[in-house]
């Protein structure tokens, strides 16, 4: 569903100036390849923030009270009542942990203030103070320490080469055994996080990106009551799907007339 941008394309295109990506996830793109043929490339971070952060906040919502599993006891025609011991977790005044403080991973944490969270979070650079405050954020140096204290870990990182597994089977060992593990970026290894849930290290997972998409109906995470699956919702609204092909054009349109890109990667 992704369009290759190899040397053969790239080669039969002389008079290309430029090539603009419609989200802020870059990683299916060879940028040195893309340089190299002096051409520009830009992405689309502004339009795509607010929907991948509400998608977060709903898979995080739904794993801890397991919306998805009490949606299948209510609609089954077997179903007489509700297990007294059907629990979920509680959000409210729960330990959130956030790896990446980013444009999503801020707009995360403002919203996991309305519901009184601790909040965690880990970043490469470190918020300014008053931004802290403003979310009631708590800085963890090490992804450690974040990890031994959270009772739900949010994956909120763009993937890059350095970032790949991220989150891997040492890391897992770290949070609690009744933790949760929402993922909405590319950086959960995704074998170790399999093995992790059937051998009840952590508590549950839900997951909006998955390896391929969508995974073969054989796929062990497919078998796991614990986990929820969406096929990469994170941007999927009308009004986001519109504004990133806004911000996409007013990108093409800077540079064929010569002007400095808003959103350039460089």
């Amino acid at each position: 569903h992704k369009p290759v941008i190899d040397q053969e394309l790239l080669q039969s295109l002389p008079n290309l100036k430029v090539i603009a990506n419609s989200g802020a996830g870059m990683d299916h793109l060879d940028l040195k390849l893309i340089a190299g043929f002096g051409v520009k490339m830009a992405s689309a971070p502004h339009a795509v923030s607010s929907s991948t952060t509400d998608t977060g906040m709903a898979l995080l919502l739904a794993s801890a009270r397991r919306l998805v599993e009490g949606c299948h006891v209510a609609v089954s025609p077997g179903t007489e009542y509700c297990e007294v011991d059907f629990l979920g977790v509680k959000v409210t005044r729960a330990t959130l942990g956030i790896i990446g403080m980013g444009s999503i991973g801020y707009k995360i944490a403002l919203r996991a203030e309305a519901f009184q969270m601790n909040i965690l979070y880990h970043n490469w650079t470190r918020r300014k103070e008053h931004e802290e405050q403003l979310v009631g954020a708590i800085y963890c140096e090490k992804i450690d320490n974040l990890l031994q204290q959270s009772g739900l870990v949010m994956g909120v990182v763009s993937l890059t080469p350095q970032r790949h597994k991220l989150i891997g089977k040492r890391e897992l060992k770290l949070m609690k055994p009744t933790a949760t593990l929402i993922n909405i970026s590319g950086v959960v290894d995704q074998e170790a996080l399999v093995r992790a849930l059937q051998a009840g290290a952590i508590g549950a997972a839900a997951v909006d990106v998955t390896y391929p998409e969508p995974l073969p109906g054989d796929h062990p995470l497919l078998q796991l009551k614990n986990v929820i699956i969406t096929p990469h919702l994170g941007i999927k609204t009308e009004k986001a799907t519109r504004m990133i092909t806004e911000e996409a054009v007013e990108s093409i349109l800077a540079a064929v007339n010569g002007l400095p890109i808003p959103s350039e990667v460089l």
